[in-house]
């Protein structure tokens, strides 16, 4: 996806600043913009980073936060713990190389989650508001954020 940790950070500048088209938010977009987040900061950071600025983003590319579309609070933060997870088994890598086995993994899927969540846990209106555990079985990554 990027080919520079320059072009990296002008991507996230540009998704912060609310610019990014909306044909560029993709899933690999979200995974590029969850694995910025836990590699500059902290867990618990990294996600009210990613939680304000996804809600932000859409805002300001017209896509309204509702109970049907736009942000989702579980998908979020169960993506960030995946990410937070092979970051921790990744580690020796560089981080655009991390990246990219990232994107080229399970998680690269959009339908990863369903491991974990049955599709009407996961796409329940209590789901998008706030968190709610997987019900299949439990997410990697989840130890860190604790």
């Amino acid at each position: 996806m990027f080919d520079t940790i320059d072009r990296y950070a002008a991507f996230i500048s540009e998704f912060e600043a609310c610019k990014l088209p909306r044909a560029r938010w993709t899933h690999h977009a979200h995974l590029a913009v969850g694995f910025w987040y836990l590699w500059h900061h902290p867990p618990a950071t990294a996600l009210r980073l990613t939680r304000e600025n996804i809600w932000l983003h859409n805002e300001g590319v017209g896509t309204a936060n509702t109970d049907t579309g736009g942000y989702h609070e579980t998908i979020t933060r169960a993506y960030l713990y995946g990410i937070a997870d092979h970051q921790e088994r990744h580690r020796a890598h560089p981080p655009l190389d991390s990246l990219l086995l990232l994107q080229s993994s399970p998680l690269g899927n959009s339908d990863w989650l369903l491991n974990y969540y049955s599709r009407d846990r996961l796409f329940s209106v209590q789901a998008r508001r706030g968190w709610v555990e997987p019900d299949l079985q439990k997410l990697p990554g989840s130890a860190r954020f604790e």
